[in-house]
């Protein structure tokens, strides 16, 4: 075997072509009432640590069958101290917010009206973020039934014009607060495609009816990687598209409020490797990608999702549970409960590119084989995050810069390596030419 060759790679970076602030809910994560370990007393300083903002409750699915006043699912199971105010707890010791998912498949305005009093006037929680039901599309409009939605009709239409209720019930009780509303991911099924009793697609037809009644339109984003490198493409080759199709809805349908109406991302992840190192590099690059292009929360899914430990398999030298969570569920097969999979530690890799308030600026590279982000910090330094997607070469990367002059002093660069099981630091390389291990991240930290 022939032994492995750095590559190289060029990145430029514009200090003065902002993208986007890196807003306090940016880095958001999923937690099901399903989950008896979402308040173990480590999660707050897990979820800390990871720069998490924003935590969505009470689950997907989940949430169209939930009654947070019984604490109670439709057909499913509830654990143990998942009720909403040990919640409330959780996200408050990590210094989150929420983003609830009111129950619009088995529930009412008045029950979604409810828990805003509750929450927010007799608990005093603030929670700003309702959005209005999980993915109401799969409610067997398009054929596909995995969604409760007990309404007589399951249109399009239907959900728009129960949406504005909701949001009016809700509102008149709190009327600072955001709501959402559900949309088909562009470009994934079932958008485009007209349903029963409706003029148009879901999106054209929810926005049309709902448009000037809410704050901020849902998408998922699971992209079907057929391999490791397709995976890695996904946030280049998907997302920008994306994101500007829902922009163009929002302007065409949301009239004078259209700039204010935000994008939120509230359920995202890989469809495999789901535990090793692929994801682990994938998942700041889904983060960052996406807040550049305007969404103000990605919440992971999921927190802890298990496995039964059938789909156990090796990726890239590492074991793969085929498990969904950040950490470890403490299944049989697993390492123990809380544990860190590989996108915790991506994901925990943006702390050290910027925080909240910081500017998102532009990058190009010569190579799709190197992602770069770069974070124009509020004391005017600069930071870069370069991933390198290759699995066995490393990667020589050349940086230059406009809009910004760096220290000749040697910077400081935090790396997480391939399979490593903590981050790294040193003072190594320089402003203008740094190696990047395979299969690695690393964020040079850089001083005016």
């Amino acid at each position: 075997m022939a032994a492995p060759t750095a590559i190289s790679a060029s990145v430029s970076v514009d200090a003065g072509g902002a993208l986007a602030r890196i807003p306090a809910t940016g880095v958001g994560m999923n937690v099901a009432v399903y989950d008896g370990n979402m308040n173990h007393p480590d999660i707050p300083g897990l979820l800390k640590d990871a720069g998490t903002g924003m935590v969505r409750y009470p689950g997907g699915g989940y949430a169209d069958g939930y009654h947070w006043q019984t604490h109670t699912v439709e057909g499913g199971y509830v654990a143990p101290n998942t009720e909403f105010d040990t919640f409330m707890g959780t996200v408050r010791a990590a210094g989150a917010q929420p983003i609830i998912t009111a129950n619009y498949g088995s529930g009412t305005p008045e029950e979604a009206a409810a828990w805003v009093r509750y929450a927010n006037v007799t608990k005093g929680y603030g929670a700003k973020y309702w959005e209005i039901g999980n993915e109401v599309y799969g409610n067997g409009l398009y054929g596909a039934t995995w969604e409760t939605d007990h309404h007589a009709s399951k249109s399009a239409t239907t959900y728009a014009t129960n949406l504005v209720q909701y949001a009016t019930a809700m509102k008149a009780v709190d009327p600072s607060i955001k709501i959402g509303a559900v949309l088909t991911t562009p470009g994934a099924w079932p958008d485009g495609i007209t349903g029963a009793g409706d003029p148009m697609d879901w999106n054209h037809t929810v926005l049309s009816i709902a448009g000037s009644k809410i704050d901020f339109v849902i998408v998922h984003h699971y992209p079907i990687g057929n391999s490791q490198a397709d995976l890695l493409g996904k946030p280049q080759a998907e997302i920008p598209n994306m994101a500007a199709t829902l922009r163009s809805l929002i302007n065409q349908y949301a009239g004078t409020n259209a700039s204010n109406v935000g994008i939120a991302v509230t359920e995202a992840n890989a469809n495999a490797y789901k535990d090793t190192s692929p994801n682990g590099l994938f998942a700041p690059d889904e983060y960052l990608t996406w807040m550049e292009n305007g969404a103000f929360t990605v919440d992971w899914w999921n927190l802890h999702n298990g496995t039964d430990c059938t789909h156990v398999t090796t990726v890239e030298g590492a074991t793969d549970y085929d498990d969904g969570g950040i950490l470890s569920s403490g299944a049989s097969c697993e390492p123990p409960l809380n544990t860190p999979f590989a996108p915790y530690y991506g994901t925990r890799m943006i702390t050290t590119l910027g925080a909240p308030g910081d500017t998102l600026v532009r990058t190009a590279g010569s190579t799709s084989t190197v992602s770069a982000h770069a974070v124009r910090r509020a004391n005017g330094d600069l930071s870069v995050m370069l991933i390198n997607k290759d699995p066995v070469n490393a990667a020589t990367v050349t940086l230059s810069y406009t809009g910004f002059s760096p220290s000749a002093a040697t910077p400081t660069v935090y790396s997480y390596l391939k399979n490593a099981t903590s981050i790294g630091s040193a003072t190594t390389g320089s402003a203008t030419r740094q190696t990047v291990p395979a299969y690695s991240i690393v964020v040079v930290q850089l001083h005016r």
